[in-house]
């Protein structure tokens, strides 16, 4: 099998010939490459280059065409700070005040410079690999936490605590669905054979379970029947200790859930090895970053038998992996899927 067959078998419920490994490694790929990430997030071909020398490097079955987190925010018109040498970052929100939400312009992300790059090197790395490598067109954020962004996050969890803001904390979250929407659809356009969004920021480290299923759950939903529509599988990425909300997400009918390392993965097993796709979920930054090879094969290891029973395995890393990771780490990680646990 070839690593897009791999992934293939496993959304399929299917036994592969081995566990498939799809990384989050687009700061990685970028800093092996000798790229800056000023030019990473201007420069298609220069992503795609960074994808293609990482599949070279480690033999990855898939990969995850990320730039960062705030595109969608800077095409809904919040400020943007582009760092030189790391990913761009919301730097506030947009609306003085919820209410304004009614002011908003109908969106249309395609017009925003950054989307393009993105679409145009998922485009680029798709005609690479064919239908050889995995490719995961990642749509940065979903709607709740776009609205987080748009309003700002802390101003959006005060927002959320007043009923009296309920119709227009759903109007704001209606409008980031429309954008969502969008780059959903031109990332299908681009041959990606999946696409995912993050919405890290409806997490329940953040927010409650109670207000996750009121303002956050109802779009994920929307989105995961969007790309069924559209004829891709879908993986939903949420940050942190996900328990509380592990069986809503499972709710949603996306594919995989990409989970991080603080989540129980016997719970997580439980819930996802009849119903989705589990995708991760080592510590990037306490194992793969700061950790020995000899640590990464054994939690590997320890990872793969737990969900021994079930093919619905991708090894991946809990979250974004940062660009200092030694590669003996990556190599490490590699060599315990195709041995096994």
């Amino acid at each position: 099998m070839n690593g897009f067959e791999r992934i293939e078998a496993v959304l399929r419920g299917r036994w592969p010939d081995r566990v498939p490994v799809m990384l989050h490694n687009f700061m990685l790929a970028a800093h092996e490459a000798g790229v800056t990430m000023e030019r990473y997030r201007n420069d298609a071909r220069a992503i795609a280059r960074c994808f293609i020398e990482a599949i070279e490097r480690y033999g990855y079955d898939g990969i995850v065409v990320d730039v960062d987190t705030a595109t969608l925010a800077g095409a809904l018109g919040a400020p943007v700070d582009f760092p030189a040498d790391a990913p761009a970052r919301s730097s506030g929100g947009r609306l003085r005040a919820l209410d304004e939400v009614d002011e908003l312009e109908t969106p249309d992300v395609a017009r925003y410079p950054g989307v393009q790059v993105w679409l145009e090197a998922t485009a680029l790395v798709r005609e690479h690999f064919g239908n050889e490598v995995y490719i995961r067109g990642n749509c940065d954020q979903a709607p709740y936490s776009l609205a987080a962004l748009v309003r700002s996050p802390e101003a959006w969890m005060m927002d959320l605590t007043e009923p009296e803001n309920q119709q227009r904390a759903h109007r704001l979250l209606a409008h980031c669905a429309q954008a969502t929407a969008q780059f959903i659809r031109l990332m299908a356009q681009t041959g990606a054979h999946m696409v995912s969004n993050g919405d890290s920021l409806a997490g329940p480290e953040l927010v409650s379970p109670k207000l996750y299923r009121e303002f956050a759950l109802p779009y994920e939903k929307q989105i995961v029947e969007l790309a069924h529509e559209l004829a891709r599988p879908y993986f939903l990425h949420i940050c942190g200790k996900t328990d509380r909300i592990l069986q809503d997400m499972v709710s949603t009918g996306a594919d995989g859930l990409e989970l991080d390392y603080r989540t129980d993965i016997r719970l997580a097993h439980e819930l996802l090895r009849d119903n989705a796709v589990f995708i991760g979920n080592l510590d990037p930054s306490g194992l793969l970053a700061s950790g020995t090879p000899t640590m990464v094969e054994e939690k590997a290891r320890e990872l793969m038998g737990v969900f021994a029973d079930t093919p619905r395995l991708i090894l991946n890393a809990g979250c974004a992996i940062p660009p200092t990771t030694p590669p003996e780490n990556i190599r490490a990680l590699m060599r315990a899927a195709r041995q096994g646990p």
